[in-house]
């Protein structure tokens, strides 16, 4: 399962009156953006390429000026776009550590053979991820994602195999 881009931030708002956007991080890694050269901005029409003139960080948000958005109305234009890198620049992560992109759409197996269903999202809880699999019969079934349950995952045969504690099927 490739996707060609991943999306790691969301232009949410001009910043100033010179051209300068406000970026929501949507990465575990929003530095990134610091050392960002250029950016690939998606506003569902169509992919624009910008070179960054500089960027920082503003609370919980990166400001970005791009060269040739100069003026608030320019920027106004951007409002809602996604930034996105392709795949291949995605920052490593540590052996056993998946991308939940890597993780969305992974056909779920029992240890004996049966179909689950399919990863429809990761959810964020305090102590481990859960994944919410829907079944071929349309149910939610919620997985916790912890080893004794998550016996292996597969990315490149899209394909993830659990051991169900008793009651969770």
């Amino acid at each position: 399962m490739t996707l060609d881009y991943i999306t790691v931030g969301e232009i949410v708002a001009p910043h100033g009156h010179r051209g300068a956007v406000r970026v929501l991080p949507l990465t575990d890694f929003p530095e990134r953006f610091l050392k960002m050269q250029k950016v690939r901005v998606f506003t569902g029409k169509e992919i624009q390429v910008y070179p960054v003139e500089s960027a920082g960080l503003h609370k919980r948000f990166i400001l970005l000026k791009l060269a040739g958005v100069d003026d608030i109305k320019s920027a106004e234009k951007l409002r809602g776009a996604a930034i996105k890198v392709p795949r291949a620049e995605t920052v490593p992560l540590p052996p056993g550590h998946l991308y939940v992109f890597e993780i969305v759409g992974l056909e779920v197996w029992s240890e004996e053979g049966a179909l689950i269903g399919k990863v429809g999202a990761v959810l964020k809880t305090g102590a481990n991820d859960v994944y919410s699999v829907t079944s071929p019969n349309g149910k939610e079934i919620l997985i916790p994602a912890i080893k004794e349950v998550v016996r292996e995952i597969d990315v490149d045969s899209g394909k993830m195999l659990v051991r169900l504690p008793e009651g969770l099927t």
